[in-house]
């Protein structure tokens, strides 16, 4: 059974930092590129970060310089480090295997001003 299990979200304010984590099972994780996603309310999913099962990160604009996508393969998982948030990185945060795809329900992330 494929389960991509996302934690980490939460509140905090402007400036903050926030480390998601998912895990993931099911399928082979280390030959497979994984991804963030993140969906705002009233707004398209867009892509936040990914990596590829060789460790090569891609980044949105928006989040270049403050997000720090990794991957862990030996715990089948893969992070998003979020550091000086801004209001509008608040949405839903999902975790994905695109190519698959595979997606996890998401996470709350909220940044107050």
């Amino acid at each position: 059974q494929v389960q991509l299990v996302e934690s980490g979200g939460g509140l905090v304010q402007t400036g903050g930092s926030l480390r998601l984590s998912c895990a993931v099972s099911g399928f082979f994780f280390n030959t497979v590129a994984m991804a963030w996603y993140r969906q705002a309310p009233g707004k398209q999913r867009e892509l936040v970060a990914d990596i590829t099962s060789r460790f090569k990160t891609n980044y949105a604009d928006s989040v270049k310089g403050r997000f720090t996508v990794s991957r862990d393969n030996a715990k089948k998982t893969v992070y998003l480090e979020m550091g000086n948030l801004k209001p509008e990185d608040t949405a839903v945060y999902y975790c994905s295997a695109p190519t698959l795809p595979y997606w996890g329900r998401g996470t709350q992330v909220t940044v107050s001003s």
